[in-house]
C-alpha cells in the first residue's frame, strides 16, 4: 500500500500541555508513520494564571516548533500543517502568539473551534479500525487535553453527537488539585466538580466503547504497564486499573513517580487530573473499561489534507458544523446561589464560581480554626498547621484570581500574605530550634555550651515573634476576612475574562 512515491506530510498539535509531532507517509485511509515526537510546553499554565501566553511559554514553543520542523524537513515532508487548540483559543495574546510562531518559523498555525478538534480528533483515533474484521457499532472517543476535552459519539463509524468541554488535566490540576501530591479535600472538590459537570451533558446512545487518546490517558497506561505488571501489550484500562492509578498518584510526589516510572516530571504533576477526569467520564458513561489509543488530531489531520489537499481545513469545519446543526450538545449550567438555572452554555464558568466559593470558604475557616490554639502559644505545631492553612488558602486564590473582582481580592489577598509572613517568621524560628536541639544531643561537651547560647538567643527572638503573631491575629478581623471572600467572587453568571 505504501512505497517510495507515497506522499509524507507533517502535522504539529500545539496544546495547553505539548507539542506534539508526527510525520508520515499518509492516504486517505491510512498512515505509515515516520516520526512521532512530543514536548511537554503547559502552555496553559500561563493562561490559567494570568490570561496570556507567557514570553517563557512562547520561547518554548518556537524553540520546539524550529526542532520539529527540522525533523519534518529530514523526512522531506510538505506541507508541515499546524493547529492549536485550547489554551491558544482562551489565550488574550493569541493573535500575537501566532504572529512570532509565524515570524520566528515560517510556520502558518491553524486555530481551531472545539468541534474542530474533536472531529479531527475521532477520524485519528479510530483509523486503525477499520483495518480490524469487526469493531464496536457505538463507539466514543474522548481526546484529554491540558486545556479541554473532546467527546465524540459514532454509530457504524460516522458521527452522532460531539461536544468540547473547557476542562482538561492541566486546567483541573491548576484550579482544583495543587498540592503535590493531591490532598483528600481537593479531592473530593474535583470529583464534585467533574460529577456536576458531567450531568450536564446529554449523550442518548449507550456506548459499547470509549477510546480515550491524549498524553494523559497514554502515561496512565504506561504506569499501569510498570507499575502494576500490566501485560505491556495491553491497551485498556479498567475501573479496577484507573483505582489502582488514583492511588498511587494521591500516595506519592510526582517527583517519585517521575523516578520509579519514567514521567516526565510535568506530566507527574498534572497526571492526577487526568486520571480524575477519566474515571470520572467512565463512571458518568458506566463503562468498566476504556481503550487507550496513542493516535489523536495530529493523525486526523494528515488523514483530511490526503483526503482533500489544500482544502482540507474548509471541508473539516463544514462537517464539524454540519454534525454540530443537527447534534447539538445540551450543556446547561448549574445555578450558583440560586435555584434558577442560568442558560450560559458555560458549564465551567458557573462550577467553577460555584465551587471555588464553596472551596474558598472551606479554606479560610480552615485556616481562622487555628487562631486560638496560636495566640494560647502552648503548641508550636499550631503556629506550623496554620502556616500551612495560609499557603493552601492562597493556592486557591491564586486559582481563582482571574475571576475574582481585583479591589476585595487584593485585600483579602494581601491580609493572608501578611498572616502568611509573620506565622513564618516564627514557624522558622521554631524550626531552627528544634534543629539545634537534635544537634546538641550529639555535640561534644566543648560544643554543647555554644549551642545552647544559640538556642537560648533563639527562644528569646521567638518570644518577641510571639508577641508580634498574638498582635496580628488580636487585629485581624475573621468577620472582614469573610466579607472580601464573598465580595471577590461573582454570585452568579459570569465574570467578564477568562475562567
Amino acid at each position: 500500500m505504501f512505497d517510495q512515491n507515497t506522499p509524507v506530510h507533517a502535522a504539529i498539535d500545539i496544546g495547553s500541555n505539548t507539542i506534539h509531532l508526527v510525520v508520515a507517509r499518509s492516504l486517505p485511509d491510512n498512515l505509515d508513520i515516520l516520526a512521532d515526537e512530543v514536548d511537554l510546553v503547559r502552555i496553559g499554565e500561563s493562561v490559567t494564571a494570568t490570561g496570556d501566553i507567557s514570553a517563557q511559554k512562547q520561547a518554548a514553543s518556537i524553540d520546539t516548533l524550529l526542532r520539529y520542523k527540522a525533523i519534518a524537513e529530514q523526512h522531506q515532508a510538505s506541507p508541515i500543517l499546524v493547529v492549536a487548540t485550547e489554551a491558544i483559543r482562551q489565550a488574550k495574546n493569541s493573535a500575537d502568539f501566532l504572529a512570532a510562531i509565524q515570524q520566528a518559523t515560517g510556520l502558518i498555525v491553524h486555530l481551531i473551534d472545539g468541534n474542530v478538534e474533536a472531529t479531527l480528533t475521532f477520524a485519528g483515533a479510530t483509523y486503525t479500525l477499520t483495518k480490524q474484521t469487526s469493531s464496536p457499532t457505538h463507539i466514543g472517543v474522548m481526546d484529554l487535553g491540558g486545556g479541554s476535552t473532546e467527546l465524540v459519539t459514532a454509530t457504524q463509524g460516522q458521527i452522532t453527537w460531539r461536544t468540547s468541554l473547557p476542562i482538561g488535566s492541566g486546567w483541573l490540576h491548576d484550579r482544583y488539585l495543587p498540592s503535590n501530591p493531591p490532598i483528600p479535600e481537593e479531592i473530593r472538590t474535583a470529583h464534585a466538580f467533574l460529577h456536576n459537570a458531567l450531568q450536564k451533558l446529554s449523550i442518548k446512545q449507550p456506548l459499547e466503547a470509549l477510546i480515550v487518546t491524549g498524553g494523559s490517558a497514554n502515561s496512565l497506561l504506561h504506569l499501569a504497564h510498570h507499575a502494576f505488571g500490566l501485560d505491556l501489550a495491553a491497551e485498556c484500562l479498567t475501573h479496577e486499573d484507573m483505582l489502582r492509578c488514583e492511588g498511587l498518584l494521591h500516595a506519592l510526589p510526582a517527583e517519585e513517580i517521575t523516578r520509579r516510572y519514567q514521567q516526565p516530571d510535568a506530566r507527574a504533576l498534572i497526571l492526577p487530573a487526568g486520571a480524575a477526569i477519566i474515571r470520572a467520564v467512565m463512571n458518568y458513561l458506566h463503562l468498566p473499561e476504556i481503550h487507550v489509543s496513542p493516535h489523536g488530531i495530529r493523525e486526523g489531520t494528515l488523514l483530511a489534507y490526503a483526503q482533500y489537499g489544500e482544502q482540507w481545513l474548509t471541508h473539516v469545519e463544514a462537517e464539524a458544523k454540519s454534525d454540530t446543526d443537527t447534534t447539538k450538545a445540551r450543556t446547561t449550567a448549574v445555578p450558583v446561589e440560586s435555584g434558577e438555572a442560568e442558560q450560559t452554555g458555560d458549564i465551567t464558568t458557573m462550577n467553577f464560581v460555584q465551587f471555588g466559593r464553596q472551596l474558598l470558604k472551606e479554606r479560610l475557616r480552615k485556616m481562622l480554626s487555628w487562631r486560638e490554639a496560636v495566640l494560647r502559644h502552648e503548641d508550636s505545631e499550631a503556629v506550623h498547621k496554620m502556616r500551612v492553612a495560609t499557603r493552601r488558602l492562597r493556592a486557591a486564590l491564586d486559582a481563582y484570581a482571574p475571576l475574582c473582582e481585583p479591589n476585595a481580592f487584593r485585600k483579602l489577598y494581601r491580609e493572608v500574605k501578611k498572616m502568611a509572613d509573620v506565622l513564618g517568621e516564627a514557624r522558622d524560628t521554631d524550626v531552627m530550634v528544634q534543629t539545634l536541639q537534635g544537634q546538641r544531643e550529639q555535640a561534644s561537651e566543648q560544643e554543647k555550651s555554644g549551642i545552647t547560647w544559640l538556642i537560648q538567643r533563639l527562644q528569646i527572638y521567638r518570644q518577641q515573634q510571639q508577641t508580634v503573631v498574638a498582635a496580628f491575629l488580636e487585629q485581624c478581623d475573621e468577620e472582614t476576612l469573610h466579607h472580601l471572600l464573598d465580595t471577590s467572587l461573582p454570585k452568579g453568571g459570569h465574570k467578564h475574562g477568562k475562567s
